[in-house]
Parts: structure tokens; C-alpha cells; sequence
């Protein structure tokens, strides 16, 4: 991967953060559950468990395997339900990154460098268009793509429910599997076999947070050709529907990234 390109990367690992707590938390066991429903009810009870908030905060740790390498990050997250996310390096933000509707915009002190820009070029490294919407989504465990019953067949493999497309999209293939004792997403996969990319996000637990069904831990596996980057994620201190600010200013001197 281009090294300029790599701040940005590190913005679309980000964007894959899930979140968990320590104020009102229980881990969610998976039973055995139902696995009789339709897909008229399936998606009935997954509907059910969508997180409703205005705010939410968080600080998260961030393991990224990419070949031989390994590196840590631990980020503070902020976010308005279907407004703006804020990422922030610690201890001290040095690197920031701030996700709206409108556009992603993200600096770096360390390499005095910023970027600005839509998501024209998140939606390339991914493969499939990618808006604010379906970021958010990602985060909080929901389907990136929309769930309706009539364009879904659902069948059972190893205990989990399986969602797939009664008609795949022609420029990717997409399944969802789902918990059978709380209905949340447990893994979603987008396919691109001609591009020989593969995305994969796995919800690893569940948690309540103040009576919300929140992931608490996730795996995100990211193929492309023979390159492979993996991110594992554990959350901590979660805090929910608190006034929250959302400081972001691009500082002059610095050198924008150009693709």
C-alpha cells in the first residue's frame, strides 16, 4: 500500500470501531435460540434490537496485524447519531479525524499532512459505495445494506442464521449471519471475486449499555489480491447521551494529501 495513502487507511480502520462500556454493561451470551423463524420475522426481531442514542462516547484500543507487522492504537471516539464522528489519538490529539454526512476530513501533527475530502476514495479501498450512513451503521452492528424482506432468502448453517441477496448484486456478493438468541448482526461479508477483495466484519460479543444492544468486540478482516490486514478491537467506558463537544480545526502549515 502507497505510503501516502496510509493516514487514510488508518481513517478507514477507524471507521470500523464498535463500542462497549463499563456504566450499566452485560455481555450477551448466545444460546442456542430460535431457528425456526422466517424471514418476515427474523428481520422483525433484528429491527428490535436497533440502538436508539443522541451521543455517545468512547475510548478504544485498536490491534492492526498487516503481513509481519503489528501495531497498537487507542483512540477517544465521539459520536452524534446521524450527524458527525470524532476520532481522536491519545494520550495527547496529535491525530484527528472527523466523519460527517458530508465529507471525512482528517490531520496528522506527526507528519504535518491533512486530507479532505468525500468518500469517493473510502468507497475505492473498499470496493462498494460507501456514504455516512453505512459507516454508521458498521458501528453500531446494523446491516450496511438495507434489510427487506423481500429481496432476502434466510436459511441455518452451524446454529446462525444466514441472509443472502434472493439476487446478487452484480458488482459484489453480500451475506449477513445473524444471532439466533439476540437477532444481532454476527458477521457481515462483502465479495468482489474478479477484484479479489473480501471484507469481513465480525461482531466477536454483544453487550447492553443502558438497556442498548452494542458490540463490544470486533474483528475486521480486509482481503485484497494476496494483501491481508486484519483489526481487532476492544472497547472501554462508553457513556451515552451526554452533552458532548466536537472540536475540529485543520491547522495552518500543513501539507494536504492529494490522490
Amino acid at each position: 500500500m502507497h505510503n501516502k495513502c496510509r493516514p487514510l487507511i488508518l481513517i478507514l480502520l477507524f471507521i470500523f470501531i464498535g463500542f462497549s462500556g463499563c456504566k450499566s454493561t452485560k455481555t450477551l451470551k448466545s444460546g442456542d435460540g430460535n431457528l425456526k423463524l422466517s424471514t418476515k420475522q427474523l428481520l422483525k426481531e433484528n429491527a428490535k434490537t436497533t440502538a436508539t442514542f443522541k451521543t455517545l462516547s468512547s475510548r478504544v484500543k485498536i490491534d492492526i496485524y498487516e503481513g509481519e507487522k503489528t501495531s497498537g492504537y487507542t483512540v477517544n471516539l465521539r459520536m452524534e447519531k446521524d450527524q458527525k464522528i470524532l476520532l481522536m489519538s491519545t494520550p495527547i490529539s496529535v491525530v484527528k479525524a472527523l466523519i460527517t454526512p458530508e465529507k471525512v476530513s482528517f490531520y496528522n501533527k506527526l507528519d504535518n499532512t491533512y486530507f479532505e475530502g468525500d468518500f469517493k476514495y473510502l468507497s475505492e479501498l473498499l470496493g462498494t459505495e460507501l456514504d455516512f450512513q453505512k459507516v454508521q451503521n458498521l458501528l453500531l452492528g446494523e446491516a450496511l445494506f438495507s434489510l427487506k424482506e423481500n429481496t432476502f432468502n434466510v436459511s441455518v448453517n452451524e446454529k446462525e442464521y444466514v441472509l443472502q441477496p434472493k439476487k446478487q448484486n452484480t458488482l459484489f456478493e453480500l451475506f449477513y449471519l445473524i444471532n439466533p438468541s439476540h437477532f444481532k448482526i454476527t458477521s457481515q461479508q462483502i465479495s468482489q471475486v474478479k477484484e479479489q477483495r473480501h471484507l469481513q466484519i465480525d461482531y466477536k460479543t454483544y453487550q447492553q449499555v443502558d438497556k442498548q444492544i452494542l458490540p463490544e468486540r470486533i474483528k475486521v478482516i480486509a482481503l485484497e489480491g494476496v494483501e491481508e490486514m486484519i483489526i481487532e478491537m476492544e472497547f472501554k467506558g462508553v457513556s451515552l447521551n451526554e452533552d458532548l463537544r466536537f472540536p475540529f480545526k485543520i491547522p495552518s502549515g500543513l501539507k494536504e494529501i492529494k490522490l
